[in-house]
């Protein structure tokens, strides 16, 4: 298997989402038009094409690197630092 980036190669396993709702849009009311899982604390939010881009918020505030898709039937992860993609 080819190195893809460390964030993502250093992954033990992949978090699956817990639901299937943005946890940061439920709080204020908002809508999504895709899931994504954080790797390092399993929280799951809205992708950037949704109004609020809770994923890429919570991961310039938290530090945390890795998503995964939260969508069924995608299996793919991102790194945001990196702008890695790969598929599993």
């Amino acid at each position: 298997m080819v190195p893809v980036c460390a964030h993502i190669d250093g992954l033990e396993r992949i978090r699956q989402p817990l639901h299937r709702h943005c946890d940061e849009c439920v709080k204020i009311g908002g809508s999504w038009v895709h899931l994504r899982t954080c790797q390092m604390c399993g929280g799951t939010h809205c992708c950037d094409s949704s109004p609020n881009r809770h994923a890429t918020r919570h991961s310039r505030e938290t530090g945390h690197p890795v998503v995964a898709s939260a969508e069924p039937g995608e299996r793919w992860l991102y790194c945001y630092p990196d702008d890695a993609f790969s598929e599993y």
